[in-house]
Formats: C-alpha cells, structure tokens, sequence
C-alpha cells in the first residue's frame, strides 16, 4: 500500500508522514483501522525499524494516529483531529494576541477582565 522513493533526497520518515496523511486524509485508512505493526512494516519496505517508528511518531505528534502501548498504532478519527487542530490554531492565535497586548501595554489584570466579561457574556 505504501511505497517509498530510495532516490529521492526527502528522508524516507518523511516520505511515511505524508504518504500515510494522505491516505487518512482520502479516507482509505478509517478511524480506528491498525497500521502494520513497525517491524512488518520495516521487512515489507526494506527499511530500518527505527525509520518507521520516527514515522509513527510524527503522525502522532500531528493527531493522525494514536497508540495503544503492546496492541500497535491506530488511526485517528477525523472529528479529534479537526478539534485538536482547531484547537492548537486557536491556542497559536491567542498567543499572538497576547504578545501584543503586552507590548501595547495591556495588564495582566486588564487581560483577566476581558476574560472575565467574555466568559460572563457567554454565560460560562
């Protein structure tokens, strides 16, 4: 299913990384399917375990799949993904807001207020 280039100069992990996003992004691997398992997978490309396992591990630094410690690598549902991206933009976003308030001269405590009054408007 999946296939990677010797010759090319992108590192073969990386190679991993995007050929499994694409096939979750497509929907040919479903929520929940198992991957093969990083030394089946490592015997069927000819490639070194420790390569598919810094694939794995990207994928789930990036919310494709998740792990199940002795049972293998899963992927992940696209409603968790989509939430935990949004989430992680939002996250980025406010950050951003927040630097530059400090730098405009906003206080901590005037940062709070906000909080509070937005909190308060949306009845939370």
């Amino acid at each position: 299913m999946v296939q990677v280039d010797f010759r090319s100069r992108v590192p073969i992990y990386e190679q991993l990384v995007e050929k499994y996003k694409e096939l979750i992004i497509k929907g040919v691997l479903v929520e929940d399917e198992k991957l093969p398992s990083v030394r089946a997978l490592s015997k069927e490309l000819g490639v070194n375990p420790n390569t598919i396992q810094k694939a794995y591990r990207e994928l789930e630094r990036q919310e494709y799949i998740y792990s199940i410690k002795g049972k293998g690598s899963y992927v992940m549902g696209r409603q968790d993904r989509k939430n935990n991206e949004e989430k992680n933009k939002i996250k980025n976003e406010l950050k951003k807001v927040m630097t530059q308030a400090m730098y405009s001269g906003i206080t901590f405590d005037e940062i709070k207020s906000i909080i509070d009054e937005v909190m308060n408007e949306r009845g939370i």
